[in-house]
C-alpha cells in the first residue's frame, strides 16, 4: 500500500510560486491550520486562494503569500470580516473574484466533474458577469439565457481531516464536511492533515463509509497535525478558541508582526503551548449556532 505521509517541510516543497490553491472547511470550522502556517513560514509567493475563508485567508494575505483571492466569503463567523482581509480589500491590494456562496460551489463541482462550466440562473441579476463570467443560451424550448459558471481547477487543494491513514483514506466526524469533496477531485494535488493518524483497521471504514468524503485516490499526501485546526473548530474533538480570535483580530495592522512572531513563525508544539496547551484546546466547547 502507497505511503503518502509528509512532514511540514515536505509539504511546503511539494507547492510552487504561483499555484491556484483551495482551502477547504468553512469560515472558523476545520480549517487546516497547521498547513496554512507553513505555507505562511515559507518563501512562497504569488498565490491564487480559493476559499470559504477565515483566519486561513487573513493569515496568508497578512503574511504577503496571496497575489489573488477567489472567495464567496472571508468571516471568523462571530466577526463578520476577517480584519487582514478586509485590511487588503480596501486598500485595493488583492485581485480577486467575488462570488456568492452558491457560485463558488458551482465552479469547484464544475472542476470535480472536469466540466469547463455549468449553467446557473442565480447571479444574473448582480455585477458577476461584469467579472469575465459568460451567459449561455439553452438549447432546448425554454431558451433560458444562463450563467455559465466556469470550471475553478486547482494545483492544489488543503484540507483538515479528524483521522487518516497512510494511504489517503480519511473521515471527517464534523456535523458537515462542507465542500472538501469538491476540491479534493478539483485539484491536481490533494494534502490533508489529520488529528491523528491511524491504521487502515482503526478508520473501520465499512462502518464510518458516510464520514469517507472522497476517494484515497485523489490524496497526495497525509501530514500528522494534531490540534492543526486550532484557532477554528474541529468538532467533535474540539470548537472555536474564541478567545484566540480576538488576539488574532486585535493583531491587525501594527499587531501583525507581534502575532507572526508568537503564533506563525513557530513550530507546531511552540504554537499549541503559546495558545495555552493541548487541554485547554481539546476542553474548548462546540459553537453553537
Amino acid at each position: 500500500m502507497l505511503d503518502k505521509r509528509l512532514d511540514l517541510d515536505g509539504f511546503v516543497a511539494s507547492l510552487k510560486d504561483g499555484m491556484t490553491i483551495g482551502i477547504g472547511g468553512w469560515a472558523t470550522r476545520r480549517k487546516p491550520m497547521a498547513l496554512v502556517r507553513a505555507i505562511a513560514r515559507s518563501n512562497l509567493k504569488d498565490l491564487t486562494i480559493v476559499a470559504y475563508g477565515g483566519p486561513d485567508v487573513g493569515t496568508l494575505v497578512a503574511a504577503g503569500k496571496v497575489k489573488k483571492l477567489i472567495f464567496g466569503f472571508v468571516s471568523l463567523d462571530h466577526f463578520p470580516l476577517d480584519p487582514h482581509f478586509r485590511a487588503a480589500r480596501q486598500t485595493g491590494t488583492l485581485e480577486v473574484m467575488e462570488l456568492d456562496e452558491g457560485l463558488l460551489h458551482w465552479g469547484l463541482r464544475a472542476a470535480a466533474m472536469h466540466l469547463p462550466f455549468l449553467p446557473a440562473q442565480f447571479g444574473m441579476a448582480t455585477d458577476i458577469p461584469a467579472q469575465g463570467i459568460k451567459t449561455i443560451k439553452s438549447p432546448y424550448e425554454d431558451g433560458q439565457t444562463l450563467l455559465a459558471m466556469p470550471a475553478i481547477k486547482l494545483d492544489a487543494a488543503i484540507m483538515h481531516v479528524h483521522r487518516a491513514d497512510k494511504a489517503g483514506n480519511t473521515l471527517i466526524f464534523s456535523p458537515d464536511p462542507f465542500f472538501d469533496d469538491l476540491m479534493a477531485r478539483a485539484a491536481d494535488k490533494v494534502f490533508v492533515s489529520t488529528e491523528q493518524l491511524v491504521e487502515t483497521e482503526g478508520l473501520d471504514l465499512p462502518a464510518n463509509s458516510r464520514f469517507h468524503p472522497f476517494e484515497r485516490s485523489v490524496v497526495t499526501g497525509v501530514i500528522e497535525a494534531p490540534l492543526g485546526a486550532h484557532p477554528t473548530a474541529a468538532n467533535p474533538d474540539y470548537g472555536i478558541d474564541m478567545a484566540h480570535l480576538k488576539t488574532y483580530v486585535a493583531s491587525s495592522g501594527e499587531g501583525w508582526g507581534e502575532y507572526r512572531d508568537r503564533f506563525v513563525d513557530v513550530e507546531p508544539d511552540t504554537y499549541v503551548a503559546a495558545v495555552g496547551g493541548a487541554d485547554h484546546i481539546r476542553a474548548l466547547p462546540a459553537a453553537i449556532y
